[in-house]
């Protein structure tokens, strides 16, 4: 896996999102659009490299999460008339997505109830308690369904690692901050047989050498000028690979499997 792209804004800034964190929609110098978040605060610097750190482990899971590129906005393609930092630091962009919609209740008909659909929801939860996403729940599922390829499209990683928290041991989730108590798995729940469980778990075993391998590369990714002490991050994501960690995962996916079949 090849490190981040580094991409340049071409044109003038038309919209943006009106969420919380004010992403802005931005015309890059590879002539996609990307949606760009960037640092309020020294809170949202940290949040912002989960964002980083979560999409790339989440491709190494072979996660079908949108095309993750760094933007430096020109100061000139930033309208007066939308909310700017107030530093122009680089900037995280998500490749924009076409034919995606948002899942939410009202949408849940158009998911097809295949074995493949629900595979790709069981594989998203156990990401999310291996890297203590506690953003992607019942309340907020914080994924897109693509129509053409009709898969899942796990995004917004910035609470990872406990909501970004970098100051203390790593946290099981517990079951109602999953996406596995949800109305959206009791749509899709099928049977869960030994054989599925086993062959999730050698996935499982699999993803973990695939993001280990992923740990330096991403720490090279960090901009400077977000300042997150690269011994923070090396530390933290250490704890992602420690075989306690691991194992208690595994058991607590298991255990909040089976609460909510």
């Amino acid at each position: 896996m090849t490190n981040i792209p580094i991409l340049n804004s071409i044109d003038i800034i038309r919209k943006q999102y009106p969420t919380g964190e004010e992403p802005v929609l931005v015309m890059c110098s590879d002539m996609n659009r990307y949606i760009c978040k960037y640092i309020h605060s020294s809170a949202s610097a940290q949040k912002l490299a989960c964002e980083l750190i979560g999409v790339r482990m989440a491709e190494a899971w072979g996660l079908n999460v949108p095309e993750a590129v760094l933007v430096k906005i020109r100061p000139e393609h930033w309208p007066a008339q939308f909310t700017r930092p107030k530093v122009m630091t680089t900037m995280l962009g998500s490749k924009f997505l076409d034919a995606v919609e948002y899942v939410l209740p009202s949408t849940f008909s158009k998911l097809a109830k295949t074995s493949n659909m629900f595979n790709q929801l069981l594989k998203i939860a156990l990401y999310d308690f291996w890297a203590a996403n506690e953003d992607r729940n019942a309340n907020n599922s914080n994924l897109l369904y693509d129509i053409t390829n009709t898969s899942l499209v796990p995004i917004d990683f910035g609470c990872i690692l406990n909501s970004a928290d970098f100051d203390f041991s790593m946290m099981q989730l517990t079951s109602t901050e999953t996406i596995l108590n949800s109305p959206l798995f009791r749509y899709l729940v099928q049977n869960i047989s030994e054989k599925r469980m086993q062959e999730l778990r050698d996935y499982y075993n699999v993803c973990l050498s695939r993001c280990r391998l992923q740990v330096n590369s991403i720490i090279e990714d960090l901009p400077s000028d977000w300042c997150i002490p690269a011994e923070a991050v090396s530390c933290k994501l250490s704890q992602l690979f420690e075989p306690d960690w691991t194992e208690a995962v595994w058991n607590n996916f298991e255990e909040c499997l089976n609460e909510n079949i």
